[in-house]
């Protein structure tokens, strides 16, 4: 009997532990794909994120197309600066830039922060006769907006109308502030403001005055307190007019 019943109870813990297996939730999450390496028409791996002048940039974007992507680099300029690229590394217009190496991207940095080394005309950098050197130079990324926070404070040191205009968060360049670029205290809201205000006030004080002239008691005598005020008196019945005669 002993035995029987050692393994009735084994049989139910089997089925328990199958029970409990079952019932064990299932995770539906997506497994994590593993990405293929992207490899470039020249045979060469492609890297999927390149830092390229303080910037983290695809690795697929072609040369030209991350130029142009970086603080400080236009449109005109980059065109310029991507031939020099293609001059100075030997590449072509396809080459991506997660083909180049840590050499070649420190070589395009350098084209990128001194164009003027390379050919390019002085009319086309953004930072010509500094105000402290005198010289003309190129600024991206980090630099151009440091140097472009420093002319800000600069004006404001100064108590120039640029200054002012900066101080206030008013537009600088002689732009249209009457009807667009409206911050702060603004001339025709706070008008519209100022006259909306006084003609309430004047309507509360005329409806004052005229209910305090209608309430009014006749002279000499008191109006007792509770009594209904006097009857407007009747207008006249208009006269018959006569008969015609016949």
């Amino acid at each position: 009997m002993a035995e029987k019943t050692d393994a009735k109870q084994q049989s139910a813990g089997d089925k328990h532990g199958e029970k409990t297996q079952q019932a064990k939730p299932v995770s539906r999450r997506p497994q994590p794909q593993v990405q293929k390496a992207i490899i470039s028409a020249s045979g060469k791996e492609v890297r999927g994120v390149v830092r390229l002048a303080g910037r983290d940039l695809r690795g697929n974007l072609t040369i030209k197309r991350a130029i142009i992507s970086v603080r400080g680099v236009g449109l005109t300029l980059g065109q310029v600066i991507s031939g020099i690229a293609y001059e100075q590394l030997k590449m072509s217009d396809n080459t991506m830039l997660g083909e180049l190496s840590e050499e070649e991207i420190n070589k395009l940095e350098q084209v990128m922060l001194h164009p003027e080394n390379y050919g390019v005309p002085v009319r086309m950098l953004n930072r010509r006769k500094d105000v402290i050197t005198g010289k003309d130079s190129h600024l991206i990324s980090t630099d151009l907006a440091y140097a472009v926070k420093q002319d800000i404070d600069h004006d404001k040191d100064s108590y120039t109308w640029r200054g002012f205009r900066h101080t206030y968060g008013q537009k600088v360049r002689g732009q249209r502030t009457r009807s667009t670029g409206r911050t702060g205290m603004t001339v025709g809201v706070l008008r519209k403001a100022v006259l909306a205000k006084a003609g309430a006030a004047a309507t509360a004080q005329t409806g004052a005055a005229a209910q305090a002239a209608g309430a009014a008691p006749a002279k000499g005598a008191p109006a007792a307190k509770g009594a209904a005020p006097a009857a407007a008196p009747k207008a006249a019945a208009p006269a018959a007019k006569p008969e015609a005669k016949k």
